[in-house]
């Protein structure tokens, strides 16, 4: 469960408070969140074939953050990435990336645990999933 706290209005992001950790920016993840994923999401968000090596970047910053905290992190570089893009909030078919709307880049962002073979915790009970559920649904539709 994603919920919002004072920090995470000051640091433009959600923070997770779900389980034992609590995963603020900067702390949990570095700031800004997951830069070797925007290619990726750009990527396969246009239908394009990933490099191995774009791959292996983005997989191996997001295996550096917890389990606990990979959504939120995702969810921090979706955040700051529409704010540097200009997007605002609920601006649901609004353009990211080159005929990619907000929408997709949202599902793929969810996906990239997944895409990367790396375990998330959705809940207190540590089990284990593939994709960041309120990643998929970021404040759009």
């Amino acid at each position: 469960m994603l919920v919002a706290t004072p920090i995470a209005a000051e640091y433009g992001a959600w923070i997770d408070n779900s389980g034992p950790w609590v995963c603020y920016p900067g702390q949990a993840y570095p700031v800004p969140a997951l830069p070797g994923c925007r290619p990726l999401l750009k990527l396969q968000c246009n239908g394009s074939e990933v490099p191995e090596a774009v791959l292996r970047d983005c997989c191996q910053q997001l295996a550096d953050i917890s389990e606990w905290c990979r959504c939120g992190a995702l969810y921090s570089m979706l955040d700051n990435m529409y704010k540097e893009h200009g997007v605002q909030e609920g601006q649901a078919g609004t353009e990211v990336f080159p005929r990619c709307r907000r929408e997709v880049v949202n599902l793929t962002a969810a996906s990239v645990p997944a895409v990367c073979k790396l375990p998330i915790v959705i809940d207190a009970s540590g089990d284990g999933a593939y994709v960041c559920k309120g990643v998929a649904t970021y404040p759009d539709a």
